[in-house]
């Protein structure tokens, strides 16, 4: 029966201890793997980049009151661009693949009846980058470039760089896509022992001013609303991080003895 509660609760690590070369050797495949994936993903958004340029990236702009005009100072500067912006839509598009390829490197250090969640800690992490990335793209975006196109004297004309503008677009999207990972972050990290529900309880009232300053930090101007908009869905992971911590500790304790 111990044999039998061994082989079910211990990690897969207690069950093989992995060598150095060993966690290099996954690594090197994960990182091969997640490369392709990339690769793929940056052919098909290739074949799709006058859209993802015309009718994504450039909406905001267009859409923005007043509207924003962009302009492309360099001769290779559109050529460069579109390379540029196929990439990031390919690190976009692949970002399944790549999260797949993350928690199957983590899949040793959880236990041999958690591996089967595998699927759905993916689902999970993909779901919630998107919707920071959604976030980021329809409310925070249009109001930074409302703000930007209306501050200032009526007599200087806002002509903003190309490339400064994707950058800024893309970048935002990405930000907040990875903010937007707090809950997984806290799962791998109580998964670890590393963090406790105990601990985000006792410093709830310091992660709202944190939360605070946060919004204040990437909204533009002294729009409250705008702080206030950005600060709800932070405080909402904050609160369901505490709730994933607290799940992956007790699921952990609960094996643990098991196995004791």
């Amino acid at each position: 029966m111990s044999e039998h509660v061994q082989d079910i609760d211990v990690p897969a690590t207690a069950q093989r201890e992995m060598s150095f070369w060993d966690h290099l050797e996954e690594l090197r495949k994960r990182l091969i793997w997640s490369l392709i994936g990339v690769a793929i993903a940056t052919i098909i958004c290739a074949v799709f980049a006058d859209a993802i340029v015309n009718k994504f990236l450039l909406a905001p702009a267009i859409h923005s009151n007043p509207p924003l005009k962009i302009q492309n100072l360099k001769p290779y500067g559109q050529l460069m661009l579109y390379m540029e912006i196929v990439f990031i839509a390919g690190l976009i598009l692949s970002m399944p693949n790549t999260l797949y390829q993350f928690w199957k490197f983590v899949q040793p250090a959880l236990y041999p009846n958690e591996r089967k969640y595998i699927t759905s800690i993916v689902f999970f992490s993909t779901l919630f980058f998107f919707l920071g990335g959604a976030f980021g793209y329809f409310i925070l975006i249009p109001r930074a470039l409302g703000f930007f196109a209306a501050f200032g004297s009526p007599s200087i004309e806002n002509i903003i760089d190309v490339q400064a503008y994707f950058s800024f677009v893309t970048g935002m999207v990405l930000a907040c896509g990875v903010v937007f990972e707090l809950p997984m972050l806290s799962f791998f990290l109580a998964k670890l022992g590393i963090l406790s529900p105990q601990f985000l309880r006792k410093y709830r009232r310091h992660a709202v001013i944190v939360i605070l300053l946060v919004a204040a930090a990437i909204t533009p101007g002294p729009d409250i609303a705008s702080q206030i908009l950005v600060s709800i869905p932070l405080y909402l992971l904050y609160e369901v991080s505490i709730f994933v911590v607290q799940f992956a500790r007790s699921n952990k304790r609960k094996k643990e003895e098991a196995a004791a």
